[in-house]
């Protein structure tokens, strides 16, 4: 089977212990997290999990029917990128003196659409927000100028088609 990236939500209650249990799923598979975010959803008191990886469609139906054999997981779904509209985010600090000094930093931050986010005397502060080859083709731009610090959010993720994780819980409370 070929591999290739999956996004996997997965919604549960916020439990302690319940983000370490996850990962262990993966890690008994030898299958590496490629990207991990947890935030509130949509629907109120519930969590939604959003993890990357990549691997096989056989190997992610069997990680998402483990995943949601876990006590306070509600529902865990998958899906291909063409699937789903995502997006990260990347912070690049960088020496201040290469904004005046090197015009090409000027134009790699027109290009890539970045936005300056903060300046000081010492360094300036980019945030990019794209898809991750976006912000690895800015990461790959900025390298020979000297990046102080780089961080990249993990994949935030909205499926094209109707998630049924509402209408789910709204029958589980009947």
């Amino acid at each position: 089977m070929e591999k290739k990236w999956f996004t996997i939500s997965v919604y549960s209650e916020n439990n302690v212990g319940l983000l370490n249990r996850i990962s262990g799923i993966f890690l008994k598979r030898h299958i590496n997290i490629e990207s991990l975010n947890v935030s509130k959803s949509e629907i109120e008191g519930v969590s939604k999990f959003t993890v990357v990886v990549f691997t096989t469609e056989d190997w992610t139906r069997k990680i998402v029917m483990q995943i949601e054999k876990q006590i306070e997981v509600i529902k865990a779904f998958y899906h291909t990128d063409e699937e789903t509209i995502y997006q990260e985010s990347a912070l690049f600090k960088i020496g201040s003196h290469l904004l005046f000094d090197e015009r090409q930093i000027q134009n790699i931050i027109k290009d890539s659409h970045a936005q300056i986010v903060t300046v000081s005397r010492e360094f300036f502060v980019l945030a990019k927000t794209g898809k991750r080859e976006e912000i690895e083709e800015m990461y790959r731009l900025l390298k020979p100028y000297g990046i102080m610090q780089f961080v990249r959010s993990g994949r935030i993720t909205v499926t094209k088609a109707e998630m049924k994780i509402s209408s789910l819980l709204a029958a589980m409370e009947k």
